[in-house]
């Protein structure tokens, strides 16, 4: 029976809800605390820490429709998209995990069950795989499902045993594969035609249940557990009764939109395809908060949105278009993902924006490509064209490459990293520590944060690390000290991480920086004295430093409600920094902020400070805080049981920060400076408490002594000042005519200097008391009084030298004004150009002025010879 895709998600979430699965919401396309991923691209990314027992939640069973994306990095399928059927840049997984509940039984029972009964696909177009050595799967596929021998098939390969890396949990898998029948080429995985599409593979099934050390060996995990994907495209075609992915509901009708936008008939145009999959993978990455750049994964959201312009262009549609197919996304996808709706106005401006940016080049980059490759000799594009391309054009290498793989052409792509490099070479920004210990920690309980409560405590070392290894004692030096319990705040949600000093009865130091290493907290000391693991410590924060970065913080949370109040709910958290002097908010919005709106948001924060708001905070599960209207912050990782902080009814937010206790702890809040930062990306930096009062009394001093400097008091200092520039501009304007006249009189007066070389009127002179910017004007009044004739002039000053040369109109057929200034200006160390009748040039050497200057007569009887 046909069914939609999303028919089939929502099947799956409630097949697996029923069977005591928590239904867990999709995570960010952008992986919150792993540096080892570019993006999220699989559905147990969100679980990884749970799968390495290093965070515990309240169920062992879950499941997710997880939105991922393969475009950049070491998992990048960008180039195919548009040429197979079933690459995408943008993809839904379906998964079902246990965290050492069921295991390989009941995880090959839930899969068949959904497949054959939920789902209803006949039993006989099914074969699975197992790992060769997998015994067990074996049995229970054939024994408890009833899985013919001859189509459960035996893998030795990589391909059907997992692993999170060189050492850790690893484990056999268990594919299962859909059979299109006969008449599709292909053979059963691990034949010969494996390539082929007659078998697809639609579920994977990974069996975690070793933990591999270091030197290879296999131990068993105490508690085995379950990881699986279903790519929800490919089992949507199959139950569709279509071979492409392209093919089912979601596409067909995102693809019959490109084609009306575009104005393309052909709707079998694999372009199309392209910037339908384009407009996911954009829409939901903005949606998560990146935003284009040239960097990190703003770049790869750069080339995909361009790759979509470029099959617009190829289309033959000019029009700025990919915008307008976020209406259709959200039709089709809007209800599992509402957060599309809600972030419509943000996905649609940064889309227009960048593909205006795009279109100013895009034209003429392909006309150089194009003209390229119809004079190319050979079949490869040459890496430097690819990069100027790139560096010119702003064409990503894999946009030329779609156009050289569509003539049958490769790129050089070896050349163009030659070229890249020679251009820039890029450095890898250190961690705060200065070097990255997170291999080196071992510590297997979190840290008890105490600093809500309290700003100083006690606390146990379990962990030290000197000199970029872990020790068990450390002395005298820069140490990282963990301990078990402590008031320090540790770098995270934007806030800075705290300092104080930690002291032991042998040792006593002073804390520089604290920051998350997972779950510990890691301490950076200076250190006096001797510390070993299990000593204890007495920690104190610094109470005054504390203090300053909470009446910011508290600010942040005001700043981020009265924006939204004032400029519009698209309105989200884009990055910020809390610090003890200042705060740093960068957001979502598309123009500049009017001086009133910036003061209307002022107002507002401080109005909510003046109505001394007790600051609350409660502790609840993640989904009853969103549906309560909680904001959750960009980039943040939250756990099911997250702190819910609220300041009145003005602003309620997740947050593990610091705060006030009463919003009129903050004093006064003042907008410092605002202004873009990126495309549609805009920051503003405030100050509060004593720090804003200093700012605005030393405001306040300033106009004091501009009002006596203007003889007016405060309130008419505007109008003073404007009649001060107004009669400042009128006096320029006098200045500039009188030096006008000056410069008319003093062109007569060289008139007298006129000789007459090979029948040419020559007029050459040294000027003195002229300003630069005079001299075209006396030339055009020379030349006309002159009315045929060569002119020569030169002024020296404040070390440098300005040339000028004028030929009447009857003369630049014998004498060019550029040969000439060219000739002066490389004998006082200069060089210029211009029009055959007029150049200037400059040069550095005025004391050979003079010596240039008498040589023009020699030059001009050269020139006429």
């Amino acid at each position: 029976m046909t069914r939609s895709t999303a028919d089939i998600r929502r099947a799956f979430i409630e097949y697996f809800s029923k069977a005591g699965h928590q239904e867990v919401a999709s995570s960010s396309l952008v992986p919150a605390d792993d540096p080892t991923l570019l993006f999220t691209n699989a559905g147990m990314n969100q679980f990884k820490d749970v799968f390495l027992g290093a965070e515990k939640r309240n169920y062992t069973r879950a499941v997710s429709s997880q939105r991922c994306v393969r475009a950049g990095g070491k998992h990048n399928d960008l180039e195919n998209v548009g040429y197979t059927a079933r690459h995408h840049t943008f993809f839904e997984m379906l998964g079902n995990f246990s965290f050492g509940d069921y295991f390989k039984e009941q995880a090959i029972k839930y899969a068949w069950e959904f497949l054959t009964k939920e789902l209803g696909l006949p039993k006989e177009k099914l074969l699975v795989t197992v790992y060769s050595e997998d015994d067990e799967a074996f049995d229970i596929w054939h024994d408890q499902i009833g899985v013919p021998k001859d189509k459960i098939i035996r893998i030795s390969t990589s391909d059907n045993f997992w692993s999170m890396g060189d050492t850790g949990p690893c484990g056999p898998c268990s594919e299962i594969f859909y059979d299109h029948g006969e008449q599709i080429w292909g053979g059963p995985p691990g034949s010969p035609e494996e390539d082929g599409d007659r078998f697809i593979e639609i579920w994977n099934l990974v069996f975690m249940q070793f933990n591999r050390q270091s030197d290879g060996t296999m131990e068993p995990l105490p508690k085995p557990s379950i990881d699986t994907g279903m790519g929800l495209e490919r089992i949507s075609a199959i139950m569709q009764n279509v071979h492409s992915n392209y093919e089912i509901d979601l596409f067909e009708r995102l693809i019959k939109s490109a084609a009306d936008i575009t104005g393309t008939k052909d709707l079998e145009n694999k372009s199309l395809r392209v910037i339908a999959d384009h407009i996911r993978s954009c829409s939901f990455l903005i949606c998560d908060g990146v935003m284009p750049s040239n960097e990190g994964r703003g770049y790869v959201l750069r080339r995909i949105i361009r790759r979509a312009v470029r099959h617009g262009y190829k289309l033959g549609c000019e029009n700025v278009f990919f915008y307008q197919l976020v209406n259709q996304l959200i039709k089709e996808m809007g209800q599992a993902y509402p957060e599309l709706a809600q972030q419509k106005q943000v996905i649609e401006k940064v889309l227009k924006v960048e593909e205006e940016q795009f279109a100013n080049t895009l034209s003429r980059g392909m006309s150089i490509l194009n003209q390229a490759l119809e004079s190319l000799d050979g079949k490869q594009v040459p890496g430097d064209l690819a990069f100027k391309l790139y560096d010119t054009y702003g064409f990503p290498v894999d946009l030329t490459n779609d156009v050289a793989r569509e003539q049958g052409l490769t790129v050089d792509e070896a050349g163009f990293e030659e070229a890249m490099q020679k251009q820039k070479a890029l450095a890898q920004s250190a961690s705060k520590f200065g070097a990255d210990y997170n291999d080196m920690v071992k510590v297997d309980e979190d840290t008890q944060f105490l600093g809500y409560e309290a700003l100083s405590g006690q606390g146990k070392v379990i962990q030290l690390i000197q000199n970029n290894k872990p020790v068990l004692s450390a002395s005298d030096g820069e140490v990282l000290v963990f301990v078990d319990a402590t008031p320090f705040y540790a770098e995270s949600g934007g806030q800075i991480g705290d300092t104080g000093t930690l002291m032991s009865t042998k040792a006593q130091g002073t804390v520089s920086d604290t920051q998350k290493m997972g779950k510990a907290f890691a301490h950076q000391v200076k250190l006096s004295g001797s510390l070993s693991i299990g000593d204890e410590v007495r920690l104190e924060v610094d109470d005054t430093r504390r203090e300053a970065i909470k009446l910011n913080h508290s600010a942040t949370h005001l700043l981020h409600a009265a924006l939204r109040k004032v400029l519009g709910e698209h309105v989200t958290q884009k990055g910020s920094l809390v610090d003890e002097d200042k705060l740093r908010f960068d957001f979502s919005h598309f123009e500049s902020i009017s001086s009133e709106q910036l003061q209307t948001i002022e107002n507002l924060v401080n109005a909510q400070i003046r109505k001394n708001h007790p600051l609350t905070t409660k502790m609840m599960a993640l989904d009853e805080a969103k549906a309560s209207g909680a904001m959750a912050l960009f980039g943040e990782k939250y756990d099911d049981e997250v702190r819910v902080v609220q300041m009145g009814e003005f602003s309620t937010e997740l947050c593990g920060g610091t705060h006030v206790s009463r919003t009129g702890d903050i004093g006064l809040f003042k907008i410092v400076s605002e202004g873009g930062i990126s495309s549609g990306v805009r920051r503003i930096e405030a100050i509060t408490g004593e720090k804003a009062l200093t700012f605005v009394q030393n405001e306040s001093y300033t106009l004091v002594e501009l009002a006596a400097l203007l003889k007016a008091d405060k309130s008419s200092i505007k109008q003073k000042l404007e009649q001060a520039l107004n009669q400042a501009k009128q006096q320029e304007k006098t200045l500039a005519k009188l030096e006008q006249q000056l410069a008319g009189q003093k062109s007569r007066d060289l008139l007298s200097n006129t000789v007459e070389v090979k029948g040419i009127k020559v007029l050459v002179a040294k000027l003195e008391g002229v300003e630069p910017k005079a001299l075209r004007n006396m030339m055009d009044d020379l030349k006309n009084q002159l009315q045929s004739g060569v002119i020569a002039l030169g002024l020296a000053g404040d070390g440098k030298v300005n040339l000028i040369t004028g030929v009447t109109k009857d003369l630049i057929g014998r004498i060019k004004a550029g040969d000439l200034v060219n000739h002066l200006a490389s004998q006082v160390g200069g060089k210029g150009g211009g029009r055959p009748d007029m150049a200037q040039a400059g040069g550095s050497q005025p004391e050979n002025l003079d010596k240039a200057l008498s040589s023009v007569e020699d030059f001009i009887k050269e020139s006429v010879n």
